[in-house]
């Protein structure tokens, strides 16, 4: 493999690794957003042990994201780091909080379980919060002088990251509803329909809000999306109206599924919801790596470290996806309050 397409595979092998952290460990921490909300703690123990199995291994992919990007693409990584560190270290220590409560809350009994309880939920809020920053930071765009990161200790809080931020805790909330929509029945299922029908509804609303924010951060953004208010370059931007088409038919059929009882299908939509963001959110920055300022290929580490890097790859990611499946073929089927973690 030449050294032109390495960056290019290294970063499709990094998108990845980003997309199924947030499909698969976003249903977990949106289910601890809304673990106080539930009726009872009955609900509570269901919709915890449905995720007993998978939330650990989820987290594999973050591991995979975060480690991909330092060892492929180390100038990027130095560059974007500093510019996160705050928001990186709020997610870690509410992932953190959100282990411990999760092993602790089954060995606690009244106001000890009460305790754990809002430690799992305030872990998940937090922690997802904390992504949305991260996020909004880096679709803004970061300045960099010679490589390294120029901007604000605090450039991270901004109205647009703060949005997204909330954005992505309706987004995960509707990933966990439609998670309990699979795995539990009865009135709790009845509960995971509703919430699914707000949250997508909200979630769609903050799609638009920040589809339409985003070309008017920065000129590159905007010149990218064909779109420089108050002109539209329609030629550019033609191209690009498949998305919001299919998210439209998409949000359609999310509700559509929800509402006729189905099981599987709400998760599916919702997921594709988030693809077709993720798909709108790489288009919007390629080929930048740290936008609007390094590529992947000016970021990329030397062709060999990335081509020992890939054989490795090559041979771990097979293994990890084969376990993932392997776990969720297992662990299929609804599940009760007596058949989970603490047995």
């Amino acid at each position: 493999m030449d050294a032109i397409s390495l960056p290019f595979v290294w970063a499709g092998l990094l998108a990845v690794a980003v997309f199924l952290y947030v499909i698969l460990d976003g249903a977990d921490l949106g289910l601890g957003i809304l673990f106080p909300f539930a009726n009872t703690d009955e609900d509570r123990d269901v919709m915890m042990n449905s995720i007993a199995p998978v939330w650990d291994g989820n987290e594999t992919w973050l591991v995979l994201g975060g480690g991909g990007l330092f060892a492929a693409f180390p100038k990027a990584y130095a560059a974007l780091m500093p510019a996160v560190y705050m928001p990186i270290g709020f997610m870690l220590t509410a992932l953190i909080f959100r282990g411990v409560a999760f092993e602790f809350r089954f060995k606690a009994s009244g106001s000890g379980k009460r305790i754990w309880d809002q430690a799992f939920h305030w872990g998940s809020i937090v922690a997802t919060f904390a992504q949305g920053l991260i996020l909004g930071t880096i679709v803004q765009g970061i300045e960099l002088e010679n490589g390294r990161f120029a901007g604000d200790m605090f450039g991270w809080l901004t109205p647009f990251s703060f949005v997204v931020g909330c954005a992505l805790i309706w987004g995960y909330t509707l990933l966990g509803s439609t998670w309990l929509i699979i795995k539990t029945e009865g009135t709790l299922l009845d509960w995971s329909r509703r919430v699914g029908i707000v949250s997508a509804l909200v979630v769609i609303a903050m799609m638009a809000i920040v589809s339409f924010w985003v070309p008017a951060l920065d000129v590159a953004a905007a010149q990218r999306w064909g779109i420089s208010y108050p002109d539209i370059d329609w030629g550019r931007l033609a191209p690009l109206l498949p998305i919001p088409l299919l998210v439209a038919v998409a949000f359609w059929q999310l509700i559509r599924s929800i509402r006729s009882g189905a099981t599987y299908a709400p998760h599916m939509w919702a997921s594709s919801l988030f693809l077709l963001g993720f798909v709108g959110l790489l288009i919007g920055i390629f080929p930048y790596l740290v936008p609007y300022s390094l590529t992947f290929y000016e970021a990329a580490a030397a062709p060999k470290s990335q081509g020992l890097l890939l054989i490795g790859a090559v041979i771990m990611l097979p293994i990890i996806l084969g376990y993932t499946a392997y776990v969720f073929w297992i662990f299929r089927g609804k599940m009760s309050a007596d058949a989970g973690y603490h047995h």
